[in-house]
């Protein structure tokens, strides 16, 4: 018999399970059991378009057996089988999975959830056994084969012995180590205890056969010892049990066996619901983003069945775009087995049933914010842009659900703060809700512009995320207060006796901004005496609805349009600065263009925008330093 070798990627990947890929060995039981469940899901399916194929859901099991004398453990299961190629193909190559496959080709997108889709899963058998046996007989065939590998090495596959249809895994588990007690994977009390906790809504039985004692016939005062198979999963949906009966932990590990995700969800929610439509739902709010979240390729949804049947794997219609990083499922005895997705998107039901989950989920986040601060903050880091997102998208219909989960951070209290928090704080002269944009919290505390606002001790919010002013955009006003950018031309702050000094030297000083802005022509669209500088000597405001950071943003995008903000150069009167340019008006027009020049430049780079001749801007410092 010639052994076969894996090729070489899938060697490489079956010595990294052989060394533990997996945190927790137990975990290669879960895996063998969920591709034991497949192999029947196939049977499932096949009869569905068969009409000679019967599936009768008593006939199919999985049967878990442990051998301690002969230190071997046995997962056998009534499946569908492999054949000789599906054997070399699956179980030869690494990384590809039969389930996978047999999706597909076969279509199944409203059939049985398949779950073994990743193809890496057999292999954790090889972190506990030193020997992995395969012997299946493959539906429709009267020949079984046997694959046999110890690991690495590769593997051989030759005709074997099976009366009946499906698949038996012999594993020879490892000798005890210092480290590791591979003896627990033989002892039936550990078994089942890593079954109930890993694979107890596995739809089909798991039998074991269970050693105890009881009363001898005919003297109660004597025991005797007995064998019998039982059933040890529940094969009950926990969504379909009593809340009082789980704990977090059951949630938790039921988002693990559901391949939700590998982080910890930071919230669960049980529903109940029996009124106008009936159904049971468990939804989590994931911590961690997937890390195709921000993709084309991630799909949103929530698992839809329909009395315990699944529908859809990831129903789309179940969930608004903004709430896409909920993962669940949903049950429903009030949809149809058989309905289409076209209908689905126009069922009744379903409507209400995405009504209802997605003022849940608004709950339950409204609520970790006013309860679970940090908690919220954690979610808020990973899915806090789809939120703003959400704010900005179907021109701003869904503002109302989302404004109040919005978290900005605060000059004054020096961390993220809802807009209520903010709003609840301003003193009864402010008009506005202040706002100022940058790269970072760093780069915005020392813009020039914030000067005024804060020096009248107004808190501004800091947008540092290049969503945020669009989204603002369209709240456009929180609790009648409108959104002000400390950038704008007009920030509604009644001038006090020195911003009446600078108007007047605006007065005096027309012709000169006048001549400054002419040197500056296609650059900014006036230069003017600033009223927000207190000891800069220079900034850039904008008028109209796009800012300097919009415009900075709509410039990265493809097929930009070259939108740009009408900038105006501000000019602080009260500094020394501007006794220069006064000096340069009087007397020298080459200097006074070689201040303008100088200080719009020194703008552009306050704002991070790109200069548009920095050899000039060189040159013109080297002029005035000589």
């Amino acid at each position: 018999m010639v052994q076969k070798e894996f090729k070489a990627e899938s060697k490489r990947l079956l010595e990294m399970m052989i060394n533990s890929i997996y945190t927790q060995k137990e975990i290669f039981l879960r895996e063998l059991i969920s591709n034991a469940s497949d192999a029947i899901d196939k049977i499932y399916y096949k009869a569905l378009s068969d009409e000679q194929l019967v599936f009768n859901k008593e006939d199919y099991y999985i049967k878990v057996t442990a051998d301690k004398a002969g230190r071997t453990l046995t997962i056998s299961d009534t499946g569908i089988g492999m054949s000789q190629e599906e054997l070399e193909n699956n179980l030869g190559v690494i990384a590809k999975s039969g389930s996978f496959a047999f999706k597909n080709e076969n279509e199944v997108k409203d059939g049985h959830n398949i779950i073994g889709q990743f193809g890496v899963g057999f292999y954790s058998a090889f972190m506990v056994a030193d020997e992995v046996a395969v012997t299946t007989k493959a539906l429709g065939s009267d020949q079984a084969y046997k694959w046999v590998s110890t690991g690495a090495e590769g593997y051989t596959i030759e005709p074997g012995e099976k009366e009946t249809v499906g698949t038996e895994i012999v594993l020879t588990i490892k000798e005890n180590t210092e480290d590791e007690q591979y003896d627990e994977y033989l002892d039936e009390y550990r078994l089942k205890a890593i079954i109930k906790k890993y694979s107890d809504f596995i739809r089909y039985p798991i039998k074991m056969d269970v050693k105890g004692q009881r009363p001898k016939e005919g003297d109660d005062n004597e025991l005797e010892s007995y064998e019998e198979e039982q059933t040890v999963n529940s094969m009950v949906p926990i969504w379909r049990k009593n809340k009082n009966e789980l704990t977090s932990e059951d949630y938790e590990q039921f988002y693990f066996e559901k391949r939700y995700g590998f982080d910890k969800p930071i919230k669960h929610v049980h529903i109940s619901a029996d009124g106008a439509v009936v159904y049971n739902a468990i939804l989590f709010i994931p911590e961690n983003t997937p890390f195709d979240y921000y993709t084309k390729e991630y799909e949103k949804g929530l698992e839809l069945y329909s009395n315990g049947v699944l529908i859809m794997d990831k129903c789309a219609d179940l969930l608004p775009d903004y709430f896409s990083f909920v993962k669940g499922m949903v049950d429903s005895e009030d949809l149809s087995l058989n309905i289409s997705r076209e209908l689905l998107q126009h069922d009744r039901q379903l409507k209400l049933i995405a009504k209802n989950i997605k003022n849940k989920i608004k709950g339950q986040l409204q609520g970790l914010v006013k309860d679970e601060r940090d908690k919220y903050e954690r979610f808020y880091k990973a899915f806090g842009r789809q939120l703003k997102f959400g704010v900005y998208n179907d021109y701003g219909m869904n503002k109302e659900d989302l404004q109040d989960l919005l978290l900005f951070y605060s000059s004054k209290e020096k961390k993220l703060v809802t807009l209520d928090e903010y709003v609840s704080r301003m003193p009864e002269d402010q008009k506005y809700i202040y706002y100022a944009s940058g790269e970072s919290n760093e780069r915005i505390e020392k813009l020039p512009q914030t000067e005024l606002v804060s020096d009248k001790g107004y808190e501004i919010l800091y947008f540092t995320d290049d969503i945020d002013e669009f989204a603002i955009k369209v709240i456009m006003k929180y609790k009648d207060k409108e959104f002000k950018s400390v950038s704008s031309g007009d920030l509604g702050i009644e001038p006090d006796a020195s911003e009446k000094q600078t108007e007047a030297e605006e007065n005096d000083s027309k012709d000169l901004f006048e001549q400054m802005q002419t040197i500056l022509a296609g650059k900014v669209k006036a230069v003017k005496a600033s009223k927000r500088l207190k000891t800069h000597p220079v900034c850039l405001s904008t008028e109209g609805e796009v800012t300097i950071e919009m415009e900075k943003i709509l410039k990265a995008m493809p097929n930009s349009q070259d939108v740009k903000a009408d900038k105006v150069l501000e000019i602080n009167v009260n500094h020394e600065v501007f006794q220069s340019l006064k000096s340069a008006h009087a007397g020298d027009q080459e200097k006074l263009s070689l201040y303008t020049n100088l200080l719009y430049s020194q703008a552009l780079l306050i704002e991070g925008l790109p200069l548009q001749d920095p050899v000039e801007f060189t040159n013109d410092l080297c002029k005035i330093m000589v």
